[in-house]
């Protein structure tokens, strides 16, 4: 193994550490890795790469979820049929789009996910909630949506889809994270298998990610049960993680778009 695989299989371990450990949020950080850690060179071929690794980690996890029985099935099937369409629509629009200019929106999108993780809260809701006309219509909305970023950005989308789940459906936490990753599964392989019909995507990086973040996520999950008290406090470091990482971004991105040799 060379030291570039090596660094594949450490980065997607750290994504995977971060899910398992505070629930969310560390795949956004699988296309900074990739391009400045793994040192993939083209933008695009990392947002596909990160997509398909998201994507088998995400049903990984929604198997556990599946069989703990935290998936209310319709409303996921719902909300990721709609966000499939999102996903491909916004895939295509981000292939078109300059790598630069993508990668500064993207940085932008890190921040609005560690604010969203600063004020995160748990909610109630109807543990019996089923699928209704008008839950599926505000189902079907949202989850166009959640589809349309995840697929522009390459990104598993889960601090989207679970306050959106939870707001179209009523259903409480716990069901929407089991229900979410359903959709976070089904919106990277959209995503992903957009990207690499134009040849976007590194498989042997992704097959080295993919494992790193298998072990990862199970080393995490076993931390936070040991420091379940904790998690809130992790969820804060983390999101102060991804300011500094958006930062970062914004000035590699900054030099190539204004011509300042950053």
């Amino acid at each position: 193994m060379t030291l570039h695989d090596l660094l594949a299989v450490l980065s997607g371990g750290v994504v995977g550490f971060a899910l398992g450990l505070i629930g969310g949020g560390g795949s956004i950080l699988a296309v900074p890795l990739l391009l400045y850690v793994v040192g993939i060179t083209d933008p695009h071929v990392a947002i596909g790469t990160s997509a398909l690794a998201v994507a088998v980690n995400a049903f990984a996890n929604f198997a556990q979820h599946a069989r703990a029985g935290n998936v209310k099935w319709r409303c996921a099937i719902t909300f990721a049929a709609a966000g499939v369409v999102g996903a491909l629509i916004g895939s295509t629009a981000g292939k078109l789009m300059n790598g630069q200019h993508l990668l500064a929106l993207f940085a932008l999108v890190m921040i609005a996910v560690g604010v969203s993780m600063l004020i995160r809260r748990g909610g109630e809701g109807d543990p019996n909630v089923a699928l209704n006309p008008r839950i599926a219509v505000r189902l079907a909305i949202i989850g166009f949506l959640a589809g349309l970023l995840s697929g522009f950005f390459g990104i598993g989308g889960g601090f989207l889809i679970v306050p959106g789940i939870m707001f179209g459906s009523g259903m409480p936490m716990i069901y929407a994270v089991g229900s979410s990753l359903f959709s976070v599964g089904v919106f990277g392989l959209s995503t992903a298998a957009n990207y690499a019909i134009s040849g976007l995507v590194d498989w042997r990086i992704a097959i080295l990610f993919i494992a790193g973040g298998v072990a990862g996520g199970f080393l995490g999950m076993r931390v936070a049960i040991r420091i379940a008290s904790r998690r809130g406090a992790l969820a804060r470091v983390f999101a102060f993680v991804l300011f500094a990482v958006a930062a970062y971004m914004l000035y590699r991105s900054a030099g190539p778009m204004f011509g300042l040799g950053a």
